[in-house]
């Protein structure tokens, strides 16, 4: 059929403009994953038998301890104490609404059950599929399942001969075609075979390939790193248009480290993932399993700090954003709920404040109105135990410039009755001033 050139010409550019079109996330997913807020990381593979940092040292290693990693280490990876169940109430009590797990990481071990690979969880001792067992798991709670997938592949490269790195070449899949097909093949299992998976984190310095495979597989998927800010151990300065998340460790190390470990507190963490939420990130908490598959008593702990300070204070925490006018003033940090004029104001650094005492904070951007009300999250500010004489009524009092707040620590937490982890302010109904 002959067509006028105009014709041709424009048909011409709507394929040009069609194969080069860029897949994203969709808007919807992302404003979801906004809404979220607190995830947890899991990082773990054979090498935790070693407390070594997971997959880089192979880096730089001589052919002899590479050969002794790929051929030595999955005979003893035996993790008989992992039990997914009591993993995934574990996550769910903390507060997390989301769980990433690392299935395959640059050393190229796959802990799932591949036929891509016979460098899989499936040929050691314990031999059964923990990644189909954990994401059913975590289903069960109703948490969001996440894939971490590094598509540097250390143990592909040394079988291709190629040397092991992350800069040199081929060791990206955008000059490396062998490793991309490969690495598409074991995408394609993990989204088909373990059913619907909500996060992808794809940790590489070249993922666009991959990136735009696993959206013309499944749509619903919202990859995170590859199409959005993943600040890695530290907090922007300032609020960022989201979405975004930071991911960090408890420690020093993101898989386990039984030597020489610095734990932040669980006071520490909560502040983070104030500030976090106070600048409009999520923020995805590293876990580091034992080689046996026990979480380490260390990190334990800290979780269940957090599930306590969560369990009373995730209002804050879940579908917020920051305020339009101020994130922190002093010691105080602020967000508000999405689709109200309702601020939530975290007051942290208090030291030796005593059940029942009161104490008062002014607030500078922040203006009551008659609707206003004041309460303090997880009291019913009626009643101090064991002080019947002492009602603990949050107040306010709106100055010509600033918002006063008077608020008590009235809920019995720990038996010394000093908790020391930040209390949150609910005030609805309120203005946000510009200064």
């Amino acid at each position: 059929m002959n067509l006028p050139h105009s014709y041709k010409v424009s048909i011409l550019m709507l394929m040009c403009f069609s194969t080069f079109a860029q897949l994203k996330n969709k808007p919807v997913l992302e404003e979801d994953f906004m809404d979220m807020g607190f995830g947890i990381f899991v990082h773990w593979s054979l090498d935790s038998q070693l407390g070594s940092v997971i997959s880089h040292s192979l880096v730089g290693a001589s052919e002899a301890y590479v050969e002794k990693y790929i051929n030595a280490l999955p005979k003893t990876f035996y993790p008989d104490k992992f039990d997914a169940d009591e993993w995934a109430r574990l996550f769910k009590i903390s507060g997390a609404e989301y769980v990433v797990f690392t299935t395959k990481h640059h050393n190229g071990f796959c802990m799932w059950d591949t036929k891509t690979t016979t460098f899989n969880i499936m040929n050691t001792p314990y031999g059964k599929d923990i990644t189909g067992m954990l994401f059913k798991a975590l289903r069960k709670q109703g948490l969001k399942v996440g894939v971490y997938f590094s598509p540097e592949d250390f143990y592909f490269l040394n079988k291709q001969g190629t040397l092991i790195s992350r800069k040199r070449e081929k060791s990206q899949i955008t000059d490396n075609a062998e490793l991309l097909a490969y690495d598409k093949a074991q995408v394609k299992e993990l989204i088909t075979n373990y059913g619907s998976i909500d996060v992808l984190f794809f940790d590489a310095f070249k993922t666009g390939p991959l990136v735009q495979y696993v959206h013309s597989l499944d749509s619903n998927i919202v990859v995170t790193r590859g199409e959005m800010k993943t600040p890695e151990q530290k907090i922007p300065d300032s609020a960022m248009p989201g979405p975004w998340e930071t991911c960090m460790t408890m420690g020093t190390q993101w898989q386990y480290k039984p030597t020489n470990e610095i734990y932040k507190d669980g006071t520490d963490l909560i502040e983070k993932l104030i500030e976090i939420r106070a600048k409009g990130g999520n923020f995805l908490m590293n876990v580091g399993p034992k080689p046996n598959g026990d979480i380490p008593i260390e990190q334990e702990e800290r979780l269940r700090e957090i599930a306590l300070w969560m369990f009373v204070n995730n209002e804050a925490i879940k579908d917020v954003r920051p305020l339009p006018t101020i994130i922190k003033d002093g010691d105080m940090w602020f967000t508000k709920n999405k689709d109200e004029n309702t601020a939530y104001v975290f007051i942290t650094k208090q030291k030796n404040w005593f059940k029942g005492f009161r104490r008062n904070f002014l607030l500078k951007n922040i203006k009551a109105t008659s609707s206003t009300a004041i309460s303090v999250l997880g009291q019913n500010d009626l009643v101090v135990e064991y002080w019947p004489e002492n009602t603990p009524t949050s107040r306010f009092i709106q100055h010509e410039t600033l918002l006063e707040i008077s608020i008590s620590r009235a809920q019995r937490l720990y038996n010394n009755k000093a908790w020391p982890n930040p209390i949150v302010v609910k005030l609805t109904n309120v203005e946000f001033i510009k200064k």
